[in-house]
C-alpha cells in the first residue's frame, strides 16, 4: 500500500467534524490533518502539511485500488469510501460520534471496514506525531489498548483486529469477505486522565447519524438548491463548537493560496468580519440556537477596551494568536511557511466596527433579544469610531504593505454608525442619534466623493486610487447604495471587466504596492458569491444564476469548497473547507429564490441620501 499523500490535492479531503474538532479524510483513506482537542489545537497528524513521517492513519485495500467513490450518509458528516480492486470491494466509513456532555473531554475517530464484494486485503497504517509533527510519542499496550502518550496529550487506539507496534507505529492486516467488518477505534483524552471507555462503535454509528439527521430536521428551508444548501450548512455546523458557540474560518492552516506560493495562512479562528453573513445563513434557514451562541460568542470575544479590537479571536474568544512559523513542515506540495497563529489579529481594521454593529442589528431584526450589557458594548465601540474612523487601516484582506484608507473601510465605518442609529431609534431613544446621523451622512459623502475615481468611473480599492477591488461589491449588500445606482453599476462592471479569471473574481490585483506580500493568488470563491448577488440586485438574473452553478460545478465530490479556485491547474486551493465560502453558497442561493435578496439588505433600509438616477 503506497503512503505517499503528495499525489492528493486540497478537493480529494472530506470533512469528518463532532462539532468541536475535526479531520481530513483523504481519497486514498489516510486522515492526514487531526487536531484532536479541539480545532486550533497542535495536529497529531500532520502529513497534509508534510508527509507520512508527520503522522497519519490510513486504511486501504493493499491491491491496487481500480475505482473509489465517496459520500457523505444522508443527512450527516459520516463519510462513506467504497474501494474496488481486482479482487472485490470494500467500503471505509469514517465518522466522529458527538460527544452530549457540555465541556466533552475527550474525541473519537472511528473507522469501519465492511466487505462489498469478493475477498480483498486490507491494511491499516498508524504514525502519530504530536504537536504538528514534531514528537514521537512513547507508545505502550494495556491489555488490548495501544496508547501513544507525548507530554499532554495522549490517543487510545483499539480495534476489532490486533494491531502490532513497531518502530512507533501500529499496523494491522487483514482480510474481509462480504458481509464482514472490522471496526478501529481512536480516543484522545488529556495524558493525565484515566483510559477513555470502550463503547460499541455500532451503536455510535446509529447515534451520530440520528443526531445530525435530527440537526438537519431543524431547517426551515424547502426551495430550490437544498440539499447543496444543507451541505452547507452541514458543514458550517461542523466547523462550529458546540462548547463556545464560535465558528472557525477553516478546519486548516497554510493551504496554499497558489501551489508553491508563500500566501499561507492559519485559519483555524474565529472571524468577526464573517459573523454577520453567517447569522444570516443560519438565521434564513431557521437555526436560531446556532446563532444566539454566535452572538452570545462575539459580544464575550469584543468585550473590554474598544481600541483593542481585534478582528480575529480563537474559538473560546482567545486573543493572543501569535505568528509563527513551523520549520520543520515542508508545506503542502512544498508551498512554505507553515504558519500557526496569525499576526493579522493585531491589525488595525475599521471595517470590523460595522460588522459587529450590524450583527447585533441583525439579532435583534429577527427577535433575538441580546444580552443585557450589549447596548453598553455598542456604545462603546461607537464612541472609539467617533475618534478613529478617519484614520488610515489594515483593510478588509489584512494587507501588510501598510495602512491606507481603504474604501471597503470607510463604507463599513457607515454601517457601524447606520446601525447604530436603527438601534438606537428603536430601543434606546437617550443614544446620541443626531450625532450619530451627522457623522453618518459625513462618512456617506466622503466615501462617494474621495471613493470614487470619476476618470475611472468607478469606486476604488483606496481614496485616490485606480486599483479595483471585490469588496467594493459589498456596498448594495449592506445597504450603502442601491445595486442599480449607477456609480455601483459602473462599479460592478469594472470589476467583471478587469477583476475576473475563468469568470470568476480577483480580490485584488496583487501586483501593487498595497499588498505587501510577493504576487500571486487565486480566485477568490466568496468574492464570486457576492457577484452572483449583485447581478441579482441588478435583475441581472440569468447571468446570476449561470455564475452560481458554475460555482457549485467546483465543489468536490463531497460538497466542499475551500478558498480559492486556481484558473491555470483547475482545482480548488486554499484552505478547506472555507467557512465562509460555503455562507456565500447558501446566500447567493436563497438570493436568487427572491427571499433574500442582499444577504443583509432586508435588515438595512435604503440609504437616506440622494442617489444618482
Amino acid at each position: 500500500m503506497n503512503t505517499d499523500t503528495s499525489s492528493l490535492q486540497i478537493a480529494d479531503y472530506a470533512l469528518i467534524s463532532n462539532t468541536t474538532t475535526g479531520a481530513l479524510v483523504g481519497r486514498n483513506g489516510s486522515i492526514d490533518w487531526f487536531c484532536p482537542s479541539r480545532i486550533d489545537a497542535p495536529a497529531c497528524f500532520a502529513a497534509l502539511l508534510g508527509g507520512p513521517e508527520q503522522g497519519y492513519f490510513r486504511i486501504a485495500p493493499i491491491a491496487a485500488v481500480t475505482a473509489c467513490r465517496r459520500r457523505y450518509q444522508r443527512d450527516t458528516m459520516i463519510l462513506e469510501t467504497d474501494f474496488e480492486t481486482a479482487e472485490g470491494a470494500v467500503r471505509l466509513i469514517d465518522f466522529m460520534p458527538i460527544e452530549m456532555e457540555e465541556f466533552p473531554v475527550s474525541s473519537h475517530v472511528i473507522r469501519i471496514v465492511e466487505g462489498l464484494r469478493g475477498r480483498v486485503e486490507v491494511a491499516l497504517q498508524l504514525v502519530i506525531r504530536f504537536y504538528y509533527g514534531s514528537m514521537r510519542p512513547w507508545i505502550r499496550e494495556v491489555d488490548t489498548i495501544h496508547t501513544a502518550v507525548g507530554g499532554p496529550d495522549s490517543l487510545d487506539i483499539e480495534g476489532s483486529v490486533a494491531l502490532h507496534a513497531d518502530d512507533g507505529r501500529l499496523d494491522a492486516h487483514f482480510t474481509l469477505e462480504a458481509g464482514q467488518r472490522a471496526h478501529f477505534r481512536l480516543s484522545y483524552r488529556s495524558s493525565h486522565r484515566p483510559h477513555t471507555r470502550p463503547f460499541d462503535v455500532y451503536k455510535s454509528l446509529h447515534q451520530t447519524a440520528a443526531w445530525w439527521r435530527t440537526w438537519v430536521g431543524q431547517c426551515t428551508y424547502q426551495g430550490p438548491w437544498r440539499n447543496e444548501i444543507m451541505r452547507s450548512l452541514l458543514t458550517l455546523k461542523a466547523l462550529t463548537s458546540r462548547t463556545t458557540g464560535g465558528i472557525a474560518a477553516a478546519l486548516t492552516t497554510s493551504l496554499p493560496e497558489r501551489i508553491g506560493g508563500t500566501r499561507n495562512w492559519d485559519y483555524r479562528f474565529c472571524w468577526l468580519r464573517d459573523s454577520t453573513f453567517t447569522l444570516w445563513a443560519l438565521l434564513s434557514s431557521g437555526y436560531r440556537q446556532e446563532s444566539v451562541a454566535w452572538e452570545h460568542w462575539l459580544l464575550r470575544a469584543v468585550a473590554g477596551d474598544p481600541a483593542d479590537l481585534q478582528i480575529v479571536y480563537g474559538i473560546s474568544g482567545e486573543r493572543w494568536l501569535a505568528e509563527r512559523e513551523i520549520p520543520w513542515l515542508g508545506g503542502y506540495r512544498n508551498s512554505r511557511p507553515v504558519r500557526v497563529g496569525n499576526a493579522a489579529s493585531g491589525q488595525f481594521q475599521i471595517d470590523v466596527y460595522g460588522e459587529i454593529m450590524d450583527s447585533l442589528h441583525v439579532a435583534q431584526a429577527n427577535g433575538i433579544r441580546p444580552e443585557r450589557h450589549a447596548w453598553d458594548i455598542q456604545l462603546s465601540l461607537m464612541d472609539f469610531l467617533e475618534s478613529h474612523w478617519q484614520k488610515p487601516d489594515d483593510g478588509i484582506w489584512e494587507v501588510r504593505g501598510g495602512r491606507q484608507h481603504f474604501t471597503h473601510s470607510k463604507m463599513m465605518a457607515w454601517v457601524a454608525f447606520d446601525r447604530a442609529v436603527k438601534d438606537a431609534r428603536a430601543y434606546h431613544p437617550d443614544a446620541p442619534i443626531e450625532r450619530w446621523i451627522r457623522i453618518r451622512d459625513t462618512i456617506h459623502a466622503e466615501v462617494c466623493a474621495r471613493g470614487f475615481n470619476k476618470d475611472k468611473g468607478s469606486f476604488t480599492q483606496c481614496y485616490g486610487s485606480s486599483a479595483l477591488d471585490a469588496s467594493l461589491l459589498m456596498m448594495p449588500l449592506v445597504g450603502f447604495l442601491s445595486a442599480r445606482d449607477p456609480r455601483v453599476r459602473a462599479t460592478v462592471a469594472a470589476i467583471e471587466r478587469e477583476l475576473t479569471e475563468d469568470g470568476l473574481v480577483l480580490r485584488y490585483r496583487t501586483s501593487g504596492d498595497v499588498d505587501g506580500l510577493p504576487e500571486g493568488e487565486g480566485l477568490f470563491l466568496p468574492c464570486s458569491f457576492w457577484l452572483v448577488d449583485n447581478l441579482a440586485l441588478q435583475g441581472r438574473r440569468a447571468e446570476a444564476e449561470q455564475l452560481f452553478l458554475r460555482l457549485l460545478s467546483l465543489r468536490n465530490d463531497v460538497g466542499l469548497l475551500s478558498e480559492e479556485y486556481d484558473p491555470r491547474t483547475r482545482e480548488l486551493i486554499g484552505n478547506i473547507p472555507q467557512a465562509f465560502t460555503h455562507v456565500g453558497l447558501i446566500n447567493s442561493a436563497r438570493n436568487l429564490t427572491g427571499d433574500g435578496l442582499g444577504a443583509r439588505r432586508a435588515f438595512a433600509s435604503p440609504p437616506s441620501h440622494p442617489e444618482i438616477t
